[in-house]
């Protein structure tokens, strides 16, 4: 994205980059398409931030200064007020704007007066336009803001149904394993990725030093390998025999794919556990005083050749362990989680029974049966972190919750039972195995 701030070698910088010295550069530039001053804050200039941002949005992006006199780009300092500028804003465009334009708000103290400073907004072009600030739907004209006409709101719509369909075909993206294995997967798709610029070399190298630092936080093992349009780590070498093991696959634009295979239980594990879930499950099989005994249903159970059990402890720790290394990944680069669109899934997994020794899991069973992943198609529908109501979110919450989802646990339900099981399956993390 256009930013009207250069460090001393002309690389653009970030908002949060930028020092009060750095206003200086803003004397030789005018008023246009991707720029627009205020000299102060003002109730009317108020009333036009949401429509301005909003414009913004709808267009490629831009800044708005606010301290700056528009006719001869003399800083004009703002006081800074007792509420944050951030917030202010936020709220202006939450009342005024629908969808939530993706925007940075950052006040700029003046170093001989800390009471006073400049206001910089940046707004990133939209992902799914139309941004519509009052009912009328802005676009850049210029140096000025105005409604868009009927081809320009044609090109808009256009623009988040092509975003979408970008979406979908990410989600589509398979790292590959020697031998077909139960996955979770998780999808997290760059939003601000088509604005961006082809990135060097040395941004990319840059990127896959932060991700070896991830994983060296997180003591795991990490083995580079090199797709044709991407970088993907594994926690263990890709070969033919060897148990399989978690990868993270990084885009150029800093998308990213986690694939993190299920812990299945060994023989003696599986057996055990398909007899307890069968005992648990003995009222919900067979009529009271009719069926079999507990001994033959336990040995015909055992006898399924089919039948996969996952261990909901060491899959979840294996789960949370990973996106946890992208936590410290995103903060070491930091980006804000708001730049992505998020959604998991599960491959090879249908079918797969989940199993638990906690109390509250056999007393669920005894009610509803066990959980398992019961589509062969389990991916969720897609998460948008740029509205403005994901700012806490976190991988780890995220694929740590979503995994008992999609095998079956009901998240947000009313029923008392529900959400004490998804507690104590949660709680349950034992053995990193990676």
């Amino acid at each position: 994205m256009f930013s009207p701030f250069r460090d001393d070698r002309g690389k653009p910088l970030g908002l949060h980059e930028i020092t009060y010295a750095d206003l200086a550069q803003l004397a030789d530039m005018d008023e246009g398409y991707v720029l627009e001053f205020k000299r102060s804050f003002t109730a009317s200039v108020k009333a036009k931030v949401p429509k301005i941002i909003a414009s913004f949005a709808n267009s490629r992006g831009g800044w708005l200064v606010i301290g700056i006199a528009d006719d001869d780009r003399s800083i004009c300092p703002v006081p800074r007020l007792s509420a944050d500028y951030g917030q202010i804003i936020g709220e202006m465009c939450r009342r005024h704007v629908s969808p939530a334009p993706p925007f940075d708000v950052r006040f700029i103290p003046d170093p001989a007066n800390d009471d006073q400073g400049v206001v910089v907004v940046r707004v990133d072009e939209g992902s799914f336009p139309p941004y519509v600030a009052d009912g009328v739907v802005e676009i850049r004209e210029g140096s000025t803001s105005g409604p868009a006409t009927g081809s320009a709101l044609v090109e808009l719509y256009g623009k988040a149904t092509q975003r979408r369909a970008h979406i979908t075909e990410f989600c589509r993206r398979t790292v590959f394993f020697a031998r077909p294995v139960p996955l979770f997967d998780l999808y997290l798709y760059r939003m601000d990725a088509p604005g961006r610029d082809v990135p060097t070399r040395d941004e990319v190298g840059a990127c896959a030093d932060a991700m070896r630092r991830a994983f060296a936080a997180q003591k795991l093992d990490c083995h580079v390998q090199h797709a044709h349009d991407s970088l993907i780590f594994r926690t263990s070498v890709a070969f033919d025999g060897m148990v399989p093991h978690s990868a993270i696959e990084l885009f150029p634009d800093e998308s990213i794919k986690l694939t993190v295979p299920a812990v299945l239980c060994a023989p003696a594990e599986r057996d055990h556990a398909l007899a307890e879930l069968r005992r648990a499950c003995e009222p919900l099989l067979m009529p009271e005083g009719e069926g079999e005994s507990l001994a033959v249903a336990g040995a015909q159970a055992a006898a399924v050749p089919q039948t996969r059990v996952m261990s909901a402890s060491d899959t979840l720790r294996r789960v949370t362990r990973m996106a946890s290394l992208l936590d410290r990944y995103v903060r070491a680069r930091k980006t804000s989680w708001r730049a992505y669109a998020a959604a998991y899934e599960l491959e090879n997994m249908a079918g797969v029974l989940l199993w638990s020794s906690d109390p509250l899991y056999l007393d669920y069973v005894r009610g509803h049966g066990p959980l398992f992943c019961g589509t062969t198609d389990c991916r969720s529908r897609v998460r948008y972190l740029d509205d403005g109501a994901h700012d806490s979110f976190r991988a780890r919450q995220f694929a740590g919750s979503h995994f008992f989802e999609a095998c079956g646990l009901p998240l947000g339900s009313p029923a008392r039972e529900d959400n004490e099981l998804v507690d104590a399956l949660l709680r349950t993390e034992r053995g990193a195995r990676k």
